[in-house]
């Protein structure tokens, strides 16, 4: 503590380069400081501090960390009061460009595995961004200081030396909680299970935050199980979706979408009181779209699209612009490749000749004049041939009733069962559906060649926001990848695009099998395995799934990709 307080009164009003001479490691009361990172302007990238707290000062019970989902939800914990403690203590520092600031990267809605916090056997490491004062360019010592021996200590005395152990006990039973669903839901098939008095509505397009006064829901009774799950005296009741095919249908602003929405966001798992926590999904269940003018790299769309004009190739199709039809033809087989069991697919934002073709426009356009087969024609197969279910919002086309395994009816927000009378109004009206005969199609394995990831020796690499990187001069667009929920999901794709770049891992390998490797080193050395200094302050990175890792790479317009097959 002395040191630095030395080293900031020497170095006060002075160049704010002088701030160099303050990295390293200090001992304070009840934890150490590392300053890893220092920003060489007032106005660039904050600082990056670690705070490192011996277990002696901060207990972590071993039950709260014996398995990895336990110690998932005891971080997230942490760092939802640290940074509600931050924002708590905004103490006026003065300065420019970002002097004072403090912050840590803040978790949303969801429970992702991060960086931020993490504890281990001996101690709990914290990961804050701060912007050292200055005035103009010239080293505020004072306001330093007091940044560092007034400001964090009031921020760690109200948050990590606060924290009750009955908060933490209540997020370990949630962990628990999730993992009996899951189970049970992989006992008994289910895709999805919903919770009856679930909040699925969110506050607004913008807002991830439960809507107030939303119509709680309501599990139809045909479709109501229950189940019992640890640390809760009731069964807990809901509604669960076997395997297969679903339609989600309904009129206008009736909740339809907002089902979907949910289910989508049900591959991760909630905190408590955002409404959608006991809401769950296949954890391998893909989102999936049209995406006009996407790129598309070598991908077998064949299932779905043949006979294009002049000649084109459709199982090695490549695109700079892909239509609604080849675009999402791409997206569904992409997410096959990847290891897909579930796809989910909203009407409105599908393009309309890839999901039907009626009996009208056949007896116009001929089938030996049509490439595409729309996906009524394959969602069988998929099926039976694949084993990968589908849910589907459907609101304006009735020619799904005929494949359809339940059909869900929203109303007013409620569900409602309604296969029987969908199956009856299907044979009343018969619209001489024929599903296609045969096999559902080839995947074709693909490798992504080194040269994919290449920037150069000065190249950049860096995630904007939640739904852009930027490749050098590139930015590679994920507006379409809509399960991809926290940016720094996308610092860590962004990182391991570097890592691909540096260690070539991606040679030889089928794009599963990259992501099969990429997966294990996420589980077996962390997130930070992925940057240039593991062991320093790698606190903005949080777990993507295989999916949206996949999405990325699928999107690259820079991408070489060979067949391997």
């Amino acid at each position: 503590m002395k040191k630095l307080q030395q080293l900031l009164k020497q170095i006060d009003g002075k160049g704010y380069k002088g701030y160099k001479s303050i990295q390293g490691k200090y001992e304070f009361h009840r934890y150490e400081l590392m300053i890893d990172y220092v920003q060489g302007d007032p106005f660039a990238s904050p600082s990056k501090i670690r705070i490192i707290i011996p277990d002696q000062y901060y207990k972590i019970k071993s039950e709260w960390k014996k398995e990895k989902k336990r110690k998932i939800y005891t971080e997230d914990k942490i760092a939802r009061t640290v940074e509600k403690a931050i924002n708590q203590n905004q103490t006026f520092i003065k300065g420019s460009g970002k002097s004072g600031m403090i912050s840590i990267d803040k978790p949303g809605q969801e429970i992702l595995e991060r960086t931020a916090v993490s504890i281990d056997e001996r101690q709990t490491t914290i990961c804050l961004m701060v912007g050292l004062p200055a005035n103009g360019r010239k080293i505020n010592g004072k306001e330093a200081e007091k940044l560092f021996f007034t400001v964090l200590p009031t921020i760690l005395k109200q948050s990590v030396f606060s924290i009750q152990d009955e908060e933490i006990e209540e997020v370990v039973k949630l962990a628990d909680q999730h993992k009996a669903i899951r189970e049970k839901m992989q006992e008994n098939d289910w895709t999805v299970f919903v919770a009856d008095g679930s909040i699925l509505p969110r506050k607004s397009g913008v807002s991830n935050q439960p809507l107030h006064d939303a119509v709680p829901f309501e599990v139809p009774e045909d479709k109501r199980v229950s189940i019992d799950i640890p640390h809760r005296k009731e069964p807990l009741s809901g509604m669960a979706l076997k395997k297969g095919i679903v339609l989600i249908v309904g009129g206008g602003y009736h909740g339809k979408s907002t089902l979907l929405n949910a289910i989508e966001r049900g591959v991760y798992h909630h905190i408590k009181g955002d409404g959608r926590e006991f809401v769950l999904t296949d954890p391998q269940a893909v989102k999936v779209r049209a995406e006009d003018g996407r790129g598309i790299r070598r991908v077998n769309i064949s299932p779905f699209i043949n006979n294009l004009p002049h000649g084109q190739s459709t199982r090695a199709f490549s695109t700079e612009n892909a239509s609604g039809s080849t675009s999402q033809a791409a997206n569904v087989v992409e997410a096959l490749e990847a290891g897909a069991s579930t796809i989910l697919m909203d009407e409105d934002t599908s393009a309309t000749n890839f999901m039907i073709r009626d009996q009208r426009m056949k007896e116009l356009v001929v089938d030996d004049k049509e490439p595409i087969t729309p996906f009524i024609d394959k969602i069988k197969q998929l099926k039976v041939q694949r084993n990968v279910s589908s849910i589907l919002v459907m609101g304006g086309s009735g020619d799904y009733f005929d494949v359809a395994d339940d059909v869900i009816m929203m109303e007013d927000y409620k569900p409602h069962l309604v296969t029987d009378k969908a199956k009856k109004i299907a044979k009343k009206y018969p619209t001489k559906f024929e599903n296609v005969a045969g096999e559902f199609g080839d995947l074709t394995k693909r490798t992504f060649l080194s040269a994919s990831f290449s920037t150069g020796r000065k190249g950049k690499v860096q995630a904007k926001g939640l739904k852009s990187i930027l490749m050098e001069r590139d930015m590679l667009d994920l507006n379409g990848v809509e399960q991809l929920v926290d940016s720094s999901q996308t610092r860590t794709i962004a990182e391991i695009f570097k890592y691909l770049d540096h260690s070539k891992k991606s040679e030889g390998l089928s794009l599963e099998q990259l992501l099969d490797e990429l997966e294990q080193i996420m589980t077996e050395k962390g997130l930070q395995a992925f940057t240039k200094f593991p062991d320093q302050h790698p606190g903005d990175l949080a777990r993507p799934r295989r999916f949206e890792i996949a999405a990325a790479l699928n999107r690259l317009r820079r991408a070489k990709v060979k067949d391997m097959t």
